[in-house]
């Protein structure tokens, strides 16, 4: 389990700390907002009514043991500079920053932000990359050139073992799950004589350029 803080309970920040915790992390939710810290309760482990802009208060949280805190308050973008700041000099090792602008992100990198959020950008970019990838399902952008996604098998992979297809020495890519849909199973890291069915998702990981030479086997 990891441990997160998420100041800002807006739209986006409601759904990142909902979704950290319902993933199992411990999640500390902080807003200047009662409203909003009162509608967090139920979907994180501890909510603080705080204004975050303020040092002190902030550095009695203990968030620099944290494996990292996440900003995203609102259109004022000298608060998210002076919050994270703050966690910098704290000494928050992550501090993850939404930015609502270039100018803005690289005024967040210097103050101490080690990632800028583009929600707006990342979920563009997203979009397009599936939308230019037909047979991929999902996209999840890793470091280092190498991406995990969802694939529908093609045709000439339906009936064969991940034995006889060998796509690490012909394609370098790795299948570490498949989705059953008809039984709904989700088979971690699948055994060698694993029989692919047309109805399968292979969840696969590789770089971008041998996922892609899979996809064109369609």
């Amino acid at each position: 389990m990891k441990r997160f803080a998420v100041i800002g309970l807006g739209k986006f920040g409601f759904f990142v700390a909902k979704t950290l915790y319902e993933d199992g992390n411990e999640i500390i939710a902080i807003d200047v907002d009662r409203n909003r810290v009162q509608a967090i309760k139920a979907f994180c482990s501890e909510a603080i009514v705080m204004d975050a802009t303020e040092n002190e208060p902030l550095k009695s949280l203990g968030l620099e043991i944290m494996d990292g805190v996440i900003v995203s308050t609102g259109i004022n973008i000298s608060i998210s500079i002076l919050i994270s700041l703050h966690l910098h000099e704290i000494g928050v090792k992550k501090i993850l920053a939404k930015a609502l602008d270039e100018d803005h992100a690289k005024i967040l990198s210097k103050v101490g932000a080690t990632e800028i959020i583009h929600p707006e950008k990342d979920m563009a970019v997203r979009v397009a990359r599936g939308l230019s990838m037909a047979n991929i399902l999902d996209f999840i952008p890793l470091e280092e050139d190498y991406n995990l996604v969802q694939v529908g098998p093609p045709s000439a992979f339906i009936g064969k073992s991940l034995k006889d297809l060998n796509l690490r020495a012909k394609y370098k890519v790795y299948v570490i799950a498949v989705k059953e849909l008809v039984s709904e199973n989700f088979i971690l890291v699948p055994p060698a004589n694993f029989v692919i069915k047309e109805s399968d998702i292979l969840m696969m990981l590789g770089k971008s350029k041998d996922i892609e030479r899979i996809e064109e086997l369609k």
